[in-house]
């Protein structure tokens, strides 16, 4: 049957604290129970509008107890979730609906024009619910406070697989973006092999439930990059799904301030960023207001994406000593191919990283790179990968293949392997420069801009 996320929600919600926090966005606070009973009623409400099992509905949100509400209640009436970049224009965002076959939309009020514009094209989309601060809403759609608040709140009368999915657009860097398909099985034992990595994991439903109850303080994760980014969402769906909090911040953009000032009020232990553009202007607040925040309890930031310079990463343990910046070599296509890990006690080299314990090195023939031989090849990842890219066989097959008879995800991400058996991240090969004979990554000009002190940033 495999482990589904619908389930483990009606497992570990009645265990509970009845104060405790599930979500908190600025001043305001939704326990466990109450998101039990919202998410289970919007789930049934979704139902009886006429989603079924397997159904896509699509996330147009930014960061709020909404995303991930709407995310339990998908779970839990066997949705699949599809994420829509709020900075899309219009087309865009019809791309991604038309091609995911969205039968629902949930969308925030900001972006109720583009949904006005799109809906006469939308003939798939037969639901259409309005996250509005006011009640008032687009004609033809539901107020989703409306569908959380009606209903008994109680448990759907339902059976759910370890098969259901979670669709992950990726960011269109080569190409029009496809939809990842993960499996809730595959997610949960990526999270699973993380915690055995660190002692225990929970095997069996009991063990959860027994975690649940010898918990003595439950993770409380800040997403400081979109839930809509893979990063984002992953890390969320990780703390909510081990009992945890997820603290999110009102500001549109990103608000260094805002986002330190919520860290310190809500004894935050861990916060997710997307390299650089993320950690600089934070670094820089700090380095403005080296007093002003108790970040005390912060014990991780967490990294995954795009370049993260050791630089940078040493700045932000001057103010953070204990704790770990974590830089996670993944994408939307596989979790785990390799990960660093830098403390105030040492660092680690700028897009160096341990490889995972799943992973392979490829070259271009499908023979495996010997350490230390400077021969760059492929990162292949086996295990638990996603079910291929939705309604596009022919991509799935070339990311998605076998060597060996193992089957591997392989998005095109070239490195070489040190004579030590760590990475070096050269970047993707679809975008490799060639000039005068010579293979040049953008990556790796990025890095060599950014470590000038002048440069704030740089994009090639």
């Amino acid at each position: 049957m495999g482990w589904n996320f619908g389930d483990l929600l009606d497992l570990i919600g009645p265990e509970m604290p009845n104060d405790a926090p599930a979500f908190i966005h600025g001043d305001r606070v939704i326990t466990w129970p109450q998101t039990m009973a919202r998410s289970n009623n919007l789930a049934t409400a979704l139902i009886k509008n006429g989603a079924q099992p397997g159904d896509k509905v699509a996330f147009y949100l930014r960061n709020g107890p909404e995303y991930m509400e709407t995310m339990a209640a998908s779970f839990k009436a066997r949705l699949t979730h599809v994420n829509i970049n709020y900075r899309y224009n219009a087309q865009e965002v019809y791309y991604i609906l038309d091609n995911a076959d969205a039968q629902t939309i949930v969308y925030s009020s900001d972006f109720r024009d583009i949904i006005a514009e799109l809906k006469p094209q939308l003939t798939k989309t037969k639901t259409f619910v309005e996250v509005t601060p006011d009640g008032q809403v687009l004609d033809g759609s539901f107020a989703y406070e409306t569908l959380c608040n009606e209903g008994d709140g109680k448990p759907l009368a339902i059976k759910r697989e370890g098969t259901d999915q979670l669709f992950i657009y990726t960011g269109g860097t080569t190409g029009m973006p496809k939809g990842v398909m993960w499996s809730h099985n595959a997610i949960r034992e990526v999270q699973l092999d993380a915690m055995r990595k660190l002692g225990a994991a929970p095997e069996t439903e009991d063990q959860v439930k027994l975690m649940m109850g010898m918990m003595e303080e439950r993770p409380c994760i800040l997403p400081a990059c979109p839930l809509m980014h893979g990063t984002g969402l992953l890390t969320a769906l990780g703390a909510m799904i081990n009992g945890g909090c997820v603290v999110t911040t009102p500001a549109v953009g990103l608000d260094p301030q805002e986002l330190w000032q919520a860290a310190a009020k809500n004894n935050v232990l861990s916060m997710a960023i997307v390299g650089d553009a993320f950690a600089k202007p934070l670094l820089k607040e700090l380095d403005d207001n080296p007093e002003k925040y108790d970040l005390s309890k912060m014990m991780t930031i967490v990294s995954s994406g795009v370049m993260w310079s050791t630089e940078v990463k040493r700045g932000l343990l001057k103010h953070l000593p204990q704790a770990t910046m974590t830089d996670a070599f993944g994408s939307s296509e596989g979790l785990g191919f390799g990960s660093s890990q830098m403390t105030a006690e040492g660092e680690i080299a700028t897009a160096r990283f341990a490889i995972g314990d799943k992973c392979k090195v490829f070259d271009e023939n499908n023979v495996e790179v010997e350490a230390g031989s400077g021969t760059p090849g492929f990162i292949a990842l086996t295990g638990n990968i996603p079910d291929g890219y939705y309604k596009d066989p022919k991509k799935s097959a070339e990311t998605f293949r076998e060597v060996d008879g193992i089957r591997y995800s392989i998005p095109g991400d070239w490195c070489t392997v040190e004579p030590d058996g760590t990475l070096t991240l050269l970047g993707r090969g679809s975008v490799c420069i060639n000039t005068a004979g010579e293979k040049v990554y953008p990556e790796e000009v990025e890095e060599a801009l950014k470590t000038h002190a002048d440069v704030d940033d740089a994009l090639v």
